[in-house]
């Protein structure tokens, strides 16, 4: 038996597949922030936490893109994305007890461990 990780029906091992799902969740979990920040104004509404937000987002998706046509760059965007859904975490838990932020960090920093294991 090998220790070899374990290939998906379209030629994917566990790990990335897992990590294609983590980026997409986080990808979500930023575009919903996104609209919640706005509606709740104030420090919600700054454009640096704003502007981390759709960072994220974009990177996030442009990261499941990568894996998902199994782009040779992966790795490289894999390693970027880690550091955005960091600093979007860090970002949020910044604003507080609050829920919606809580989810959104919980999601991006699951995303920023997967996205490390690829890098």
């Amino acid at each position: 038996m090998t220790n070899a990780p374990q290939m998906g029906t379209n030629g994917m091992n566990s790990m990335m597949q897992d990590c294609i799902q983590a980026c997409s969740d986080c990808h979500d979990a930023c575009l919903q922030t996104l609209n919640y920040c706005l509606q709740q104004g104030g420090r919600h509404a700054e454009a640096a936490h704003l502007r981390l937000l759709m960072d994220c987002a974009a990177i996030c998706h442009t990261s499941e893109d990568f894996m998902l046509r199994g782009s040779e760059l992966h790795a490289r965007v894999c390693s970027v994305c880690a550091e955005v859904c960091e600093r979007c975490a860090e970002s949020c838990e910044g604003m507080g007890d609050d829920p919606q932020m809580r989810t959104c960090a919980d999601a991006c920093r699951r995303c920023a461990e997967s996205c490390r294991q690829m890098a």
